[in-house]
């Protein structure tokens, strides 16, 4: 079985900041999300955990998975970090933005064209196709209850990806802050 979950409330987060690649760390709020998640999905088992080299999605993760027996290994992949905004990052209110070539993204996905050092979809569902072939299916095929600990976009890519979504639909399944979700 594969379960994903997206990190906990940052400071960015809060103020409608695009986070993207800059390291945020989770806030007080993003914490406790992490601790309630846990006792709310204590009693799931999981194998194995991947998780994303960012500090917000690694302090999730080993708050989530802290109080396991047995304890679950946690490893970082550097291909589950979040998608690349580019020059936006940072960015408040981008969805509040129509002349930013990023408000596309989110409003119409199927339109997007990657500019100013942003990563394109093209690149996103690269890294993270070769994620889910080369570790993801190995471990399922082998039994295990895979737990992937990301960020909204990137989690949105492995999910569509998983079950053939469309880009215009790319935010269908997107998740809240420590919202765990089963991917059949």
């Amino acid at each position: 079985m594969f379960y994903i979950l997206r990190h906990g409330r940052t400071d960015w987060n809060e103020e409608h900041r695009l986070q993207g690649e800059v390291d945020i760390p989770l806030n007080e709020t993003g914490r406790q999300m992490a601790y309630d998640a846990a006792e709310k999905y204590k009693d799931i088992d999981f194998d194995i955990c991947y998780c994303s080299p960012l500090k917000r999605a690694q302090e999730t993760a080993r708050i989530f998975l802290a109080d396991r027996n047995p304890a679950v290994e946690i490893i970082t992949d550097n291909r589950l970090h979040e998608m690349c905004f580019g020059d936006y990052e940072g960015v408040k209110n981008i969805r509040q933005k129509p002349e930013c070539p990023v408000y596309l993204l989110f409003e119409e996905p199927e339109k997007y064209v990657a500019k100013d050092g942003a990563e394109s979809f093209e690149e996103l569902y690269h890294r993270t196709g070769e994620f889910i072939e080369q570790v993801l299916r190995p471990q399922l095929e082998a039994g295990k209850n895979v737990l992937v600990v990301g960020h909204g976009a990137m989690n949105c890519s492995i999910v569509n990806q998983f079950r053939g979504t469309p880009i215009k639909d790319f935010w269908k399944d997107m998740q809240g802050n420590c919202e765990l979700l089963r991917v059949e």
